[in-house]
């Protein structure tokens, strides 16, 4: 049996064909929307030009002297080369000249972007047009208050001193906050790391039980991250869903809880997995949208076996390697940042990380990163797996790992 998967997001977007024996029983398993039609750019013009619950951008920055336009970073699929122009168009119309918008990359603790990164988020006219700015999580933060649950919230300084504030993200399923998006680009995207390590600790700590991947409602870090954002006064929201190769499939723009209430309403459907694998002995999980946050795949795959029990292969193509991580990634033989170790691979898991690119540090967000077989091709991965397992293996596919989840 043959199964192709999408790979190499920010790198054109190739394929890879894998190759089972004919006799396992291999159950492809990718989310409801994978193969969604994309939006055309005049879908997604008129979708900012009939906004959700507020006004059109040229009309609030119509008087208005600074704008800030906030996308998010590499680890996210927004096809920001498309969005961007349309919000630009929208401030000329409102009388803005390129001086007076600058571009801030809400990194949250990710490593900073390069301008080749640039280059691929937002395009080659933007960044030599308009000043982009990677944002510091450590140095010129603003403080603007504090939550009723304690988090101190510093905001980064060039966004608060800009008068319009626009946000440009997407969303996808996630590991803590349910879903991505929203408020998130601004907590943890352009805060501080006392504001967004006190969210992810002290925070999550309080109702942990609440959080996890698809759980929206009364999750009590998308609750903090709701209340955080209102300080930072958000003027307008684009956030957008994407379909089974990263393209934009949907679009929702406006006031920013409403807008991205709407689109994580869309993203239930379209992310759920269908079918939902159940009791395999192999899970193939491919971390495509996120190549470079890929222990997100390790957790769907498991959740794949029976018993938290077998073996899971885990893809992830990704030239830069994974994102350093400022909160979660290690920086030294046996420490790191101060959530650092994020987790470690369940005793019950043989983990394969099937990657190009291999590297000794791929495997770091874990406590027992050596307990990761790290090989190149999927001739390697079956050359170890095949002897292991007989006629009638069950095996889950799971095409799009990083973004995917399995509805409760």
């Amino acid at each position: 049996m043959r199964i192709r998967l999408p790979q190499m997001p920010w790198y054109g977007n190739t394929t890879l064909d894998l190759v089972f024996p004919s006799d396992w029983d291999v159950e492809f398993c990718p989310m409801k929307g994978g193969s969604d039609a994309p939006m055309s750019v005049q879908e997604m013009e008129r979708a900012v030009h009939s906004p959700i619950a507020s006004p059109g951008i040229r009309d609030l920055a119509r008087g208005k002297k600074r704008a800030v336009i906030v996308f998010d970073d590499m680890t996210r699929p927004t096809r920001t080369y498309e969005l961007a122009p349309i919000v630009l168009r929208e401030l000329a119309e409102a009388g803005l000249s390129k001086d007076d918008i600058t571009f801030v990359c809400a990194l949250g603790t990710h490593g900073a972007l390069t301008m080749a990164d640039f280059r691929k988020k937002l395009g080659s006219d933007i960044i030599e047009r308009y000043r982009v700015f990677n944002h510091n999580i450590y140095e010129n933060c603003v403080e603007v208050g504090k939550t009723g649950r304690g988090t101190p919230v510093a905001f980064n300084r060039e966004v608060m001193e800009a008068d319009v504030k626009i946000g440009i993200g997407c969303v996808t399923a996630h590991v803590q906050a349910g879903f991505s998006g929203g408020g998130k680009l601004f907590l943890p995207g352009v805060a501080h790391i006392d504001t967004v390590s006190h969210y992810h600790l002290e925070v999550e700590r309080m109702g942990k039980e609440t959080t996890g991947m698809g759980r929206h409602k009364d999750n009590i870090l998308r609750e903090e991250i709701n209340e955080a954002a209102k300080m930072a006064e958000v003027d307008f929201l684009i956030n957008v869903v994407v379909n089974g190769s990263g393209a934009t499939t949907g679009l929702y723009a406006g006031e920013l809880f409403a807008a991205h209430d709407q689109a994580v309403e869309a993203a239930k459907n379209l992310y759920a997995t269908d079918p939902r694998p159940r009791d395999k002995a192999i899970a193939v999980a491919n971390a495509f949208t996120k190549p470079n946050e890929m222990a997100i795949a390790l957790l769907l795959g498991a959740s794949s076996l029976k018993d938290m029990t077998g073996t899971v292969v885990v893809i992830a193509n990704s030239p830069e390697g994974q994102v350093p991580h400022y909160l979660l990634g290690r920086f030294g033989t046996g420490y790191g940042g101060r959530q650092y170790p994020v987790g470690r691979i369940p005793p019950g898991v043989r983990f394969i990380l099937m990657t190009a690119y291999p590297d000794r540090t791929l495997a770091d967000w874990f406590s027992n990163p050596d307990d990761a077989l790290i090989v190149r091709d999927w001739d390697e991965v079956m050359n170890i797996i095949g002897p292991d397992y007989p006629k009638g293996t069950r095996v889950a596919v799971l095409p799009n790992a990083t973004m995917q989840y399995f509805a409760q």
